[in-house]
């Protein structure tokens, strides 16, 4: 099996950063597609970044300038820089992974969810 294990996440005031991590773990054979998802209380869950194997991104609007995604092929991990927080980045952010496990095929793959809070 295929597991995403987040980290980073906690409590920091507005203007202040954080960084995650995702690391993917198991019988990986690939992975595509990498990226982090955030859901606000009450609010549908929604696309902050994603990065390609080849590291081609894209961003939601609201994050541009403000956070950078990058990855490490080789240790299976995903990271999302965050800068100048907002009290509207408060959510709970989720890794994304599009990975073909060993003798599976390939589907999306979702972490548990770190908690992100920014007081204002």
């Amino acid at each position: 099996q295929v597991q995403l294990v987040e980290s980073g996440g906690g409590l920091v005031q507005a203007g202040g950063s954080l960084r995650l991590s995702c690391a993917a773990s198991g019988n990986i054979f690939s992975i595509n597609t990498m990226g982090w998802y955030r859901q606000a209380p009450g609010k549908q869950r929604e696309l902050v970044a994603r990065i390609t194997r080849d590291g081609v991104t894209n961003y939601a609007d609201s994050v541009k300038g403000r956070f950078t995604i990058s990855r490490d092929n080789a240790k299976n991990t995903v990271y999302l820089q965050m800068n100048g927080l907002k009290a509207e980045d408060t959510a709970v952010y989720y890794c994304n992974a599009d990975v073909r496990a060993v003798f599976a095929v390939q589907r999306d793959y979702w972490g548990q969810g770190t908690q992100v809070t920014v007081s204002s």
